[in-house]
């Protein structure tokens, strides 16, 4: 591995499609052996996203001072509602 000038950090793709994610990556993410990753494709880039996350490191994410308390009812009503319109704009590119 070794930075590059306008990229930051590479490495090297094997002829099987494989890389090792550079120390500094695994950090900044907190990932290690036996963690998984997602890739998300955003704007023209590819972003790796960590998906072995504990419900802990999101305390507080949500959080706004001045925002009325929601109940797990309303909660799930709107990810209920997010589901469905992603499922059937999924549906749209068919």
């Amino acid at each position: 591995m070794r930075r590059g000038k306008e990229m930051g950090i590479e490495s090297k793709i094997t002829s099987k499609g494989q890389t090792t994610i550079p120390i500094e990556v695994r950090d900044y993410l907190k990932i290690g052996a036996g963690d998984r990753i997602g890739y998300e494709f955003v704007k023209g880039k590819v972003v790796l996203v960590p998906k072995n996350r504990s419900a802990l490191d999101f305390a507080g994410v949500l959080f706004e001072p001045d925002r009325a308390p929601v109940s797990v009812e309303t909660m799930n009503e709107a990810i209920g509602e997010v589901i469905s319109d992603r499922y059937e704009h999924s549906h749209d590119r068919d």
